[in-house]
């Protein structure tokens, strides 16, 4: 078995605490990927003073030299790009089709990041005075804390941590303890592609190494990615230590499909948007709102659709839908199922453990459809983050923008209809910080904003240009020529 190291101070170094866990692959967990590092708030202590280091010296590096290191990081992702979606499949599930895109989504957000290098814009504008220059810039914050899931082990890495580095902060990555190895093979690329040693910390293990970042005064900067019960803790802690902090957390999205959608375009996308990563998405589609008149048209053949979707490991040729993440996924998407045949719910698609050739030693869950779900149930309100969907029926678009605003999550929303006036009425009534039309609620793009509303975020965004403003100060400067004392804030009229 092979055991890997943290990467801090410039070394692959062991944990401090000298403990190891075993990561496996969760559709066969007699396939074990190796012994990870069970690190301890000495690692990350130790950590943060080598990326403090290194900070000094990158955040003198010019911005475009920083993008340029970025560049070749998508250069080796391009190269590396099938050997890279394979192990991520054994270690976390998902088909070799979805771990192909995880990587080119970190692909693209490497030469979008590299060109932003040449992109950290401020602003010149005119003083009040005269003889005098007035200006904005935009300046690095320091040690970047980098908490990340384990669904998308490459793409969310590469949100943070590429803007992160473009405006010339250092970071401590800790991925989910889920997903190590390809953590670890991250950070290999970007010494690879010539970031400096000390600029980049990986820092492997659980909660305990979270909390450690969280908690440490010398990471003025966090972003984290996860649940909303962890997210609210991370936010009193930096909100208490006056952190900047970015979290994105949880989802409970819905797709309304009205009389006049196109049935078989709408079939297909709630397929994809609610059993693609087994429904393991901040953006999965949790919930399915239906009109009246298509509505039992619509279930039957999702029925028939769903019933079909083949279980089994993602590396595998054929595979449709993959395990969930670990053993305690499987016994809370049993609880929910239980809650919500309690609630009233009817069970019309699956709503068990799968079993079968193939599957004996692996964490599926079968594609599960609950129908007769009223607003307000709890399988309506809360995460699953499983392969469960639960069906919703509405008698007009009215009643369904209601429905799906009426959960204290925000992050994304689709609407399937015909009707120009409508999709432009959802674009702007649906409480989320995206809307689909006409598309399922996933497929989120590297060069434009992402995140919620509601209790999903806390406002910041990942993604295209704003993240960059996350990761950055603006400073003001002003230069006066004039050869006197120009008073400003003075009454000169």
């Amino acid at each position: 078995m092979t055991t890997f190291q943290n990467f801090i101070a410039g070394a692959w170094v062991a944990p401090s605490t000298g403990n190891y866990f075993e990561n496996t692959n969760p559709a066969n967990t007699a396939d074990v990927i190796g012994r990870f590092p069970k690190s301890g708030a000495a690692d990350v202590a130790k950590a943060v003073e080598s990326a403090k280091r290194g900070f000094e010296k990158w955040k003198r590096m010019p911005a475009p030299a920083r993008g340029d290191i970025l560049r070749r990081v998508g250069e080796i992702l391009t190269a590396r790009k099938e050997e890279i979606a394979d192990l991520m499949t054994r270690e976390m599930g998902k088909p070799l089709a979805e771990t192909r895109g995880d990587v080119q989504e970190g692909i693209d957000t490497a030469f979008y990041a590299a060109v932003e290098g040449r992109r950290l814009f401020g602003h010149t504008v005119p003083s009040e005075l005269r003889a005098k220059w007035a200006m904005s810039f935009r300046r690095p914050i320091g040690v970047a804390g980098i908490i990340t899931p384990f669904n998308f082990p490459l793409a969310i890495p590469t949100w943070k941590i590429f803007p992160a580095l473009v405006c010339g902060n250092a970071c401590i990555f800790k991925p989910a303890e889920d997903v190590p190895h390809t953590g670890h093979v991250f950070v290999e690329i970007l010494l690879e592609a010539g970031l400096p040693p000390e600029v980049i910390q990986l820092v492997h293990g659980d909660g305990e190494v979270g909390a450690a970042i969280v908690n440490h005064p010398d990471i003025p900067l966090l972003s984290f990615t996860g649940s909303t019960e962890t997210g609210s803790k991370v936010g009193e802690t930096a909100g208490r230590m006056h952190k900047r902090l970015s979290l994105e957390m949880g989802g409970k999205n819905a797709q309304i499909v009205l009389d006049d959608a196109k049935l078989d375009l709408a079939l297909d996308g709630v397929l994809w948007g609610a059993f693609g990563t087994t429904g393991q998405r901040c953006t999965a589609t949790s919930r399915l709102i239906l009109q009246d008149g298509i509505h039992d048209q619509f279930v039957a053949k999702l029925q028939e659709r769903a019933s079909q979707l083949k279980l089994g490991d993602g590396r595998k040729a054929g595979t449709d839908v993959g395990p969930v993440i670990h053993a305690d996924s499987i016994a809370k998407i049993e609880r929910y199922v239980e809650i919500g045949l309690g609630e009233g719910a009817e069970l019309t698609l699956g709503g068990q453990r799968a079993h079968g050739a193939g599957l004996e030693k692996g964490f599926f869950f079968q594609p599960t459809i609950l129908t007769g779900v009223k607003a307000g149930m709890r399988v309506e309100q809360e995460e699953i983050f499983g392969p469960v969907l639960s069906v919703v029926r509405v008698k007009d678009a009215d009643e369904a923008f209601r429905v799906n605003n009426g959960v204290k999550y925000g992050l994304s929303s689709s609407l399937y209809t015909q009707d120009v006036n409508i999709s432009f009425r959802a674009i702007n009534e649906l409480d989320n910080g995206i809307t689909y039309i006409n598309a399922p609620t996933i497929g989120a793009e590297a060069h434009l904003p992402f995140g919620g509303v509601k209790q999903t975020g806390n406002g910041h965004r990942e993604g295209g240009w704003e993240v960059y403003e996350f990761y950055s100060e603006t400073k003001v400067a002003y230069i006066d020529y004039s050869g006197a004392l120009q008073r400003a804030q003075i009454d000169n009229y």
